[in-house]
């Protein structure tokens, strides 16, 4: 793979397409403090030092955790790093995922990542629309949009992004402010997104999947690793290559609290993948890979 497909135009920088999400660095449940702090801190560390300079957050992680882990890894930062974080969720003390949907409470989100990670401005923020908690959900989320269009305008944010969304829901949110980004759960199995993906390369808009290895039948994982053991990697580089391959929009965003699975990550982006392979894999998503 040569280096133009190692990077993607993102926010007005160009990024390597392989980036790193710090979600995993807090605790259980993305609860809590991390079970090794200096740990956490080398990984985010040398992350960044391999080349890393896209990391995506948020406040709610932790609550705070992930954020002040940054921080303190890695602040101040370098030039060209872009620290991507969200709003429109806050954590109940039970660890909880409750909607923090209204103007107030994202604006609040927004202060609270500023704060948390040392910035006087946010890169990109995306905004987490909680539709089906898991899965996106039609309906307007004009509301939430103009909030974020706004704290762009008064100069807290320079980007807007938009996770768990349909592509109605980005149709609407482009007519208020432009979209840089959009991060919904996709991956080599679950594909519902196919044409949202090729939609936003035609736009230039970046596409950021999350869960590399979600919703995978076993049939399929035991596929999966088949032909990662025929290539001498392990699934995760393989779902990760094949994502890299399918489009030239799409960010990653694979986390770790491990430097060895950190490594393996970011070898991912250098293991090419023959026509032949890309069949094979591009098949496990087909009904009839699926079927028990």
């Amino acid at each position: 793979m040569t280096h133009s497909h190692q990077t993607s135009p993102f926010a007005g920088h160009a990024v390597n397409r392989m980036g790193y999400g710090a979600m995993q660095l807090a605790g259980p449940g993305v609860f809590g403090p991390p079970k090794d702090h200096q740990a956490a801190l080398a990984v985010l560390r040398e992350a960044v030092d391999a080349g890393v300079n896209h990391i995506d957050t948020s406040d709610f992680y932790g609550p705070h955790v992930t954020n002040r882990l940054i921080r303190e890894a890695l602040h101040p930062y370098r030039d060209g790093l872009v620290i991507v974080t969200k709003v429109g969720a806050i954590r109940g003390d039970d660890a909880s995922w409750l909607p923090a949907q209204e103007p107030a409470e994202l604006e609040r989100g927004v202060h609270d990542n500023l704060r948390n990670l040392g910035l006087d401005v946010l890169d990109v923020v995306n905004i987490r629309i909680m539709g089906d908690v898991h899965a996106p959900k039609e309906g307007s989320i004009a509301r939430q949009v103009e909030a974020l269009a706004e704290l762009k305008r008064r100069g807290l944010v320079r980007h807007v992004g938009l996770s768990n969304v349909t592509t109605a829901q980005v149709a609407e949110a482009q007519r208020i402010t432009e979209i840089v980004c959009v991060q919904n759960h996709y991956n080599l199995v679950h594909r519902a997104d196919d044409a949202l993906v090729d939609a936003l390369a035609s736009q230039g808009i970046a596409y950021v999947p999350f869960f590399p290895l979600g919703g995978f039948t076993p049939i399929q994982s035991s596929a999966l690793s088949d032909i990662a053991t025929s290539l001498g990697a392990t699934p995760m580089q393989v779902a990760l290559a094949w994502l890299l391959h399918r489009a030239p929009n799409i960010l990653l965003i694979p986390g770790t609290s491990s430097l060895a699975h950190l490594r393996e990550n970011l070898q991912a982006a250098t293991l090419a993948l023959s026509d032949d392979v890309l069949a094979a894999l591009d098949g496990l998503a087909s009904p009839a890979a699926s079927v028990a």
